[in-house]
């Protein structure tokens, strides 16, 4: 027995040698995995246990579309609870957030991540054409993914909303709100304030594409510079009301 307990403390040992100096380029490949090429990690620095880079978020031609500086640094002690806690730095957040990594899951809890607007064109392709600016606020009070599975809330803000097709500026604020309920995300739209309305709901079902109906409402002052700019992405159902539907 006493054997068999030091071949296994030899191993560990092993193997957090190996993850300590494991180059930082093998997350890259992690992330290109997983996400299929829509993330990647250039510039890496550093190891595995602790590095820095540039992580990309990517259209789905493989292109670069929004980038930030990235660190990221494991808790060595976190593995005595049976999984591996990752802290995680971005560019311009306030601060950082914990990312929890065991076997079969993978959690996220307290992050708050910023974008800008073109962010969302990578995100649903029919939306990329409007040169849309603004910043986007992402927060994650808790959410984990584990076999398919989601579990969890987040909030998406977009603030000061604008595209270069109207010289309405800015648009308005709105809100996306996400509740995961297994493998299915349920999305929910509604407007913080800002001439042109926006709300809906939809819902993405793992390994299909997102199902959303969304209304846009803009007050009869506003019609003229807005209306071009809704016909490029929506159907006209009466004056001052389009709707939006992405499948």
């Amino acid at each position: 027995m006493k054997h068999w307990s030091l071949v296994t403390i030899g191993l560990v040992a092993y193997s957090l040698g190996v993850i300590a100096t494991a180059p930082a380029t093998l997350v890259d490949a992690g992330l290109q995995r997983i996400s299929q090429g829509k993330l990647r990690l250039v510039e890496a620095q550093g190891t595995l246990w602790s590095g820095s880079g540039q992580i990309e978020i990517r259209d789905a031609g493989g292109r670069t579309g929004v980038a930030k500086s990235f660190a990221w640094r494991m808790l060595p002690a976190s593995l005595l609870r049976g999984h591996l806690v990752c802290e995680v730095e971005l560019e311009q957040a306030t601060q950082s957030f914990p990312v929890t990594i065991s076997l079969s899951r993978i959690e996220l809890t307290n992050a708050d991540i910023s974008l800008p607007a073109a962010a969302l064109g990578l995100g649903v392709p029919k939306l990329a054409p409007l040169g849309l600016s603004g910043e986007l606020l992402l927060h994650v009070a808790s959410l984990s993914i584990e076999r398919g599975q989601m579990h969890g809330s987040a909030a998406l803000q977009w603030r000061d909303a604008g595209s270069v097709f109207t010289p309405i500026s800015p648009l308005g604020d709105y809100e996306v709100n996400f509740d995961g309920e297994g493998a299915t995300v349920h999305l929910l739209l509604r407007t913080i304030q800002g001439p042109l309305q926006l709300d809906g709901k939809g819902s993405w079902t793992n390994g299909g594409s997102p199902n959303f109906l969304g209304i846009a409402r803009v007050p009869p002052q506003h019609q003229q510079q807005l209306d071009p700019l809704l016909r490029l992405i929506a159907v006209e159902r009466g004056a001052g009301t389009f709707a939006l539907q992405i499948e």
